[in-house]
């Protein structure tokens, strides 16, 4: 039987989005297996995306499915995993309707087929639309509290393409060179959906890809004037890449042997050098102390929920507890690895205050309050002398990841 053009990449969305929402794995985990009989790139990406939209807009995919439904579907029910994907492809992806019930009903083979079809004939003869904010699902939408509609609204689309430049003062250069705009010094930003190997300046070095919200913590410990750094919890590198650049003595380390492998690739990319150490951060003991440490923690990765939605429908309170548990423990072995005012920089990429503002109300270092000047245009310091960035933060500039940073010094 001859399969319809699309549908490997179909199925491997249903894949994806099964194993986030039944086995509450990440779209990064899941997608090596999801797709292994996916051949070609452009299907796999387009696997990537239908999942990622559908789990994106859930929650008003859901609401729509209902409308069309006399009896609603189980949540883990497979028509309503199908209809997800197909919604998300028509509404989301442009996908025409025809092609979307071509690719969507053999998922459903031996299954009840006529009931989907039915339900999506329904919403696109009544011409559904979705919302122009994605709505979060409702004890997400709590833990965020006040800033949760203007999070959401900074949901509605996957980011841009962000660098970061080896060189700030070659800003003006690559922005030109790219077509592309910068927020700060040293950060340039691209349309979403480059081939960045590509690239100008990929093969030289020139600079990495790393969020503009990612970038801030690194900034905040200065120049290095070859002075001792450690980068802990170090992998994929981006931090590390920055702070070599400036000029520090870095020691990067993880316990991640396949992270660290990217690292090592990005620092011969970009000739940039730093001492690499694979262990578990918790076990390993430095042979010297350190001028500064950059404490990038492990931690639910919240706020990246632009370009990971699964974090949306994966992360409760057990996954914030744990977390929060961990960074509790670097927290403490970070502050006793400084030498005698050296400074600490804590930051995760996470939207709970547990994972941050109650993690730095705990710290007994010398608060070394960050001040507006070291912050680009239209990120401020809270009262304490934190950072806290979200989705819904400049987005007439596209957004930006949602951080929580914090710096101290040792007595």
């Amino acid at each position: 039987m001859v399969q319809p053009t699309g549908i490997h990449a179909r199925r491997a969305a249903l894949r994806l989005l099964d194993a986030v929402l039944r086995r509450g794995e990440t779209l990064d985990v899941a997608f090596g297996a999801a797709t292994k009989d996916v051949r070609k790139p452009e299907d796999r990406a387009l696997a990537r995306a239908i999942s990622s939209e559908a789990l994106r807009w859930l929650t008003d995919l859901d609401a729509l499915i209902d409308s069309a439904t006399k009896q609603n579907l189980p949540p883990d029910a497979k028509p309503r995993m199908v209809l997800r994907l197909m919604l998300a492809q028509w509404l989301r992806l442009d996908t025409p309707p025809h092609a979307v019930v071509a690719t969507g009903l053999p998922l459903l083979a031996g299954g009840p087929r006529r009931l989907a079809h039915g339900v999506f004939s329904t919403l696109t003869k009544g011409e559904a639309t979705l919302p122009d904010t994605p709505s979060l699902p409702e004890e997400v939408a709590a833990r965020w509290g006040e800033r949760a509609t203007a999070i959401a609204a900074g949901l509605a689309n996957p980011p841009a393409l962000d660098l970061s430049l080896a060189d700030p003062a070659q800003t003006a250069h690559w922005t030109n060179q790219l077509s592309a705009d910068s927020l700060a010094p040293g950060h340039v930003r691209m349309p979403r959906g480059e081939n960045v190997e590509k690239l100008p300046g990929f093969a030289d070095g020139a600079w990495w890809v790393q969020d503009f919200a990612a970038s801030l913590p690194a900034h905040l410990l200065g120049p290095g004037d070859g002075r001792h750094v450690l980068d802990l919890c170090a992998a994929p590198g981006g931090k590390t890449l920055q702070l070599a650049a400036a000029g520090w003595n870095v020691t990067a380390l993880d316990v991640s042997k396949r992270r660290l492998e990217l690292l090592r690739d990005n620092l011969k990319r970009t000739k940039l050098k730093a001492g690499i150490v694979r262990a578990d951060a918790l076990t390993w003991e430095p042979k010297h102390t350190f001028d500064a440490i950059l404490l990038d923690a492990p931690c639910t990765a919240t706020g990246t929920a632009r370009r990971h939605p699964d974090v949306l429908h994966r992360i409760g309170n057990r996954q914030i507890t744990d977390m929060a548990e961990l960074q509790s423990a670097l927290l403490e072995k970070a502050a006793s690895w400084l030498k005698p005012g050296g400074v600490l920089v804590y930051a995760t990429c996470s939207l709970e205050r547990e994972e941050g503002e109650e993690q730095a109300a705990k710290v007994t270092l010398e608060p070394m309050p960050i001040e507006a000047g070291e912050l680009p245009e239209g990120v401020a310091p809270t009262a304490e002398g934190w950072v806290r960035t979200d989705p819904g933060m400049l987005p007439e500039a596209g957004g930006m990841d949602g951080f929580f940073i914090a710096r101290w010094r040792a007595p």
